[in-house]
This record gives C-alpha cells, structure tokens and sequence, in this order.
C-alpha cells in the first residue's frame, strides 16, 4: 500500500433501490449531501462522516465488542463491518483501528484478526480495505462523478445510468458458476481486489496473503491455532446454534463451545445424520433433522442476493429452513477443507479399473487448470447446449468451445497468483481461495444471525501460508483434531470409517466400484433428486423446454442470473 490515499471526489444526480439484505455498508467518496442524494439515512442504523467519505452502516451487532463499530471524532471517521477480535480488550473496535492508523499508517493494518471490511477516514487519506481473505465482498462504482460503494451489489444495480451486461462474466457463471477475479455481470460494477483495498480513484492489492512455508511441527501448530481461533468467538449471544454434518469439519466447534442445538440437512436414518446425532449426543447438545424436500433448493429472493451475482446460490443449503433456526448465533465450519486440508490441490493416485486411487501425494506436475475444471462446477456436454437453451434471454452467449473459454480466463487468474507464490501447488490453492464458489453459504448466514467466520483467523491464514502444500491434506487435519480432543472420533465420520487416510479412499473406491456394495452417501442431500421430486422446471421454467435438457446445476444458475438481470 502506498504511503497515502487518493482523496475525495464530488457529486452525482442518480436516485438508488431501496437494500434489501438485513446488514450492510454502503458509501460514497463525498460528503453527506452527496449520500442523501443517493440513499436515504432511515435505511441504516447510522450515517457518519468524515473530510472524505460518508458511510452508512445498518448491522443489529454494532454493540457487540467484537463486531461491527463506528467511530467519528477530531482525528477521523472509521467504519467497521463485520467481525474485527483486536489483541487486547477494548470498548470501541473502531476507535482502537482508528487510533492505530494515525500512528502506524498502513502497517496498522498487519495481523488484524477477523472477517472485515474497514472504511478509514483520516487525514487526506480515505479508504475501504478487506480483509486478507476477502472474506467480504465490497462492490463499487463511479456514478454522476463519484465513487460508490456497498457489500451489496443490488443497491448499486439502480445507480449506475447504463448497468450493461458483462458478457465474459455471464459466460463464467452459466458455465462454471463462479464470476472470477473483481468482475461481476455488470460492466459498470467491479469489486475490491483480494487482500486489497478501494480509494476514490483507484483500487489496489496489499501483500498479507502471501505464502512463505516453513518447516514447524505442522499438527501441534494447527491444533494450537484452531483451538484458539475458536477460543476467540466462543462468545457470541445465545442461543447458540451449528450447522453440523457427520464429517470431521464441524464437530470440532461443538467439542469447543457451548452449542445449544445442531441443525443437519439430510434424510432421516442416513448414514450422515445418524453420525450427526451421535455427535451432537456425546456433547451434550439438542439435534434437528432438515429433510431435503422442496426447501433444499428453493429460499427465495433472500437467498439469490446473498449469491451476489457472482456465485451460483446452490451451495447456501440452509436458506430454506431458516423458519426453524431458533437461535441468535449461528457456527459453520466454512473453509476449513480449502484452507486446512488442500481440498482442491492435485494429488497423485494409482490407475485401477478406469479410475485412479488418490493419494495425499501431490501430483509432481500437476495442471492447475485442468484439474480445477473436472473440480468445479463444469459440465463439457451441456455447456455445448446453452446458448441454444437461454441465448434469448442473455444476449449473445456463444463460444467455439466453452472449454477452452474457461481454460484461458482461469489461466488469466492463475498468473495473477505467481507474485503470491513460487509454487504450482500453492498458486492452484490460491486461484480457489480467490474465487471461492461456496462463500454465499456463509454470507446468508452472516446477514441472518450472528456469525463467525472461525477459517478467516488470521492465525489459520499464516498456518496455511507457511506450511508447505505437501502437509495440507486430511491427516494433517485429522491428527490435530485429535490434539485438541482426543474423543472427537469416538463416532466415526461414515464416509471415514477407519484412522487412516489410506484405507478410507480404498474402502471408497471398492464401493464405488462394485454394484454389490452401497457406496459412501454425500454429505449433502441430492439436488438432483429434490429437483425432479417437487417437479421444479414447472415452477422454474414451464415454457421453456430447451432448459429442461440442462443439469440441475446449470439450470438453478439461469433461474439466479435471469433473477439479477431482470
């Protein structure tokens, strides 16, 4: 970051939609007349201003110690949204940031702990700054002469004068369900670089998420970690609710906090739920079964925006049994896999029948691209029948080979990684971390309940930065679990039903491969089945035949893109 900010910029003449999502920051790079002009002041909980900025917050945490703030006085205005936990105990976390800045500068700005946006107000310098992960989104956009800004991308749609659609983003969405790097589907509506920052002119990157690996005893150093970024947001108001599978990811938030009741999407008498319930039942804590009916896939308008139009709503699974959530704070265990375990790294394996073994190995040579394509959410065959499918309703959306599209604007995003990193397999992690498909799962959390986002510590983040690739993987994961609670496996995860790694993708490959065995169950429900059940082309689509022929995937990706750009 540069020594100072762009400052101030003037005025504009555009009139703005009325928000819609429970918690939000908005402003502009101007003064209180300029944001009158644009939103009106009883749509959030508090408008303040500085020399250079005047931001709206609406958020009903802003008197919890740890969660959004706000600060004005002689030496400036700051703003903070979300989760910032500061070192030491203090009333205001915007004050204490704010103080911070003014005698450290930029460098105030190094191991910040939380999930946060913070807007900075001081001096001549202005600024809205993400956290390292970009946990949050913040979008933007010049309007009448003057920069806006908002963590919710439908309050600036009404802004803009012309809000064209962005061809290459559309393309990415329909194909790959994840709008990659600072774009979105409109043209005139950017957003805040990873691990970066905004000013009334320009927009830029910082270097806190950088990989530096090390050598360190890489299982007692996570179990460290993990139990004290959970030990920080142990206390949050209750009721106290998780959402918990039969795997390995969230149990250990319930083995660590004082949990009121677990929530588990999936059929009554699964394998999966039963393991829930086991789990909730060692820990003393009541457990809800969600059946996966109509309510898995549907969730509303709610649900969609929480997506922000650049990520497909398919993965908030909870969205549509919000009516039977009664608590005040909700856990998850969102990223772990990612951050934690190099879910999305490429791993070697053994060729066998057709099929390859994986192994925690890493592939010598991997194909950063390629591998990531056959991971997320592509599907070669049907992209081919998209533009015939729904060319009318997003303009022209033809490409030679949608394969090869999405190759070249993935690669595009991989060379964006090297200045991070020197290693193929860390800039792979990285290219996923950048363009996280399954955050909108914790974003409707986060705007329903209070929420904490345990993987965004900033200790998690330098556990993943300094270990190398090759020891991010489950037993890692699984050994440092065991550190923290030695009983956090008395009942096995179902799809892991022995201590070692080895074993378990043996066990799942023979089931996989042999009709005679059942094979392992998803830890979420079918979506594919609960599409057809409740007859939702009908719903969705009931005049458009050529749609029906799409996945399921895809077509809950035109239902939440004909929803943004109606």
């Amino acid at each position: 970051m540069s020594s100072r900010f762009e400052s101030n910029a003037t005025t504009t003449t555009t009139a703005a939609t009325e928000t819609q999502m429970n918690r939000e920051l908005f402003g502009v790079f101007g003064n209180r007349d300029v944001f009158d002009r644009l939103r009106s002041s009883d749509a959030f909980d508090e408008v303040l201003s500085g020399d250079g900025a005047t931001v709206g917050i609406r958020d009903s945490s802003l008197d919890h110690p740890t969660r959004s703030a706000r600060y004005e006085g002689s030496e400036g205005m700051c703003v903070v949204f979300g989760e910032l936990i500061p070192p030491t105990e203090t009333d205001n976390t915007a004050e204490w940031l704010l103080e911070r800045y003014a005698r450290h500068g930029s460098a105030a700005l190094t191991g910040l702990n939380g999930s946060y946006l913070v807007v900075i107000d001081h001096d001549d310098e202005t600024v809205v700054i993400t956290d390292p992960l970009r946990s949050w989104e913040c979008f933007y956009a010049d309007v009448g002469g003057v920069r806006v800004f908002s963590t919710d991308p439908s309050t600036l749609t009404g802004l803009v004068d012309d809000s064209a659609v962005d061809r290459d983003s559309v393309l990415e969405f329909l194909h790959l369900g994840t709008v990659l790097g600072t774009s979105t589907v409109f043209e005139e509506i950017r957003r805040v670089p990873f691990d970066g920052y905004l000013t009334p002119t320009d927009t830029s990157e910082l270097s806190r998420f950088t990989y530096d690996p090390g050598s360190f005893d890489y299982v007692d150093e996570l179990a460290t970690r993990l139990e004290e970024a959970i030990k920080r947001r142990a206390g949050l108001p209750g009721p106290r609710g998780l959402l918990l599978s039969g795997g390995k990811d969230s149990r250990v938030l319930l083995s660590k906090l004082d949990i009121d009741h677990c929530y588990t999407v999936g059929t009554p008498g699964s394998r999966e739920v039963r393991a829930a319930r086991k789990v909730a039942e060692q820990y003393d804590a009541a457990h809800d079964v969600l059946a996966p009916d109509d309510r898995y896939l549907r969730g509303g308008d709610g649900k969609i925006r929480c997506a922000q139009g650049i990520k497909e709503s398919l993965h908030i699974h909870h969205a549509g049994y919000d009516d039977e959530f009664d608590v005040a704070s909700m856990y998850h265990g969102a990223l772990f896999d990612t951050l934690l375990k190099g879910y999305f790294l490429e791993r070697d394996g053994v060729e066998l029948f057709g099929s390859k073994l994986p192994s925690k190995r890493l592939h010598p040579n991997p194909n950063p691209v390629d591998s990531l394509l056959d991971t997320l959410g592509f599907f070669p065959d049907a992209s081919e029948r998209i533009p015939d499918a729904v060319g009318d309703l997003f303009g022209d959306i033809t490409v030679d080979d949608p394969y090869d599209f999405l190759r070249r604007r993935l690669g595009t995003e991989l060379e964006h990684c090297w200045s991070r990193t020197d290693s193929v397999h860390n800039a792979m992690d990285l290219l996923v971390i950048k363009n996280q498909p399954v955050l909108p799962f914790r974003t409707h959390l986060a705007d329903n309940y209070y929420e904490s986002f345990i993987a965004a510590d900033v200790d998690l983040l330098e556990w993943h930065l300094k270990t190398p690739p090759e020891h991010r993987h489950d037993r890692t994961f699984w050994e440092a679990l065991e550190r923290i609670d030695p009983s956090i496996f008395h009942h096995r995860p179902p799809s892991q039903p022995y201590s070692s790694t080895r074993l378990n993708q043996i066990e799942r490959f023979v089931r996989r491969k042999l009709p005679v065995l059942e094979p392992f169950e998803s830890a979420w429900p079918d979506r594919d089945d609960v599409y057809d059940r409740y007859e939702m082309d009908r719903e969705l689509f009931p005049d458009r035949e050529s749609v029906h022929q799409l996945p399921v995937r895809q077509k809950l990706r035109v239902n939440d893109l004909r929803w943004w750009l109606k």
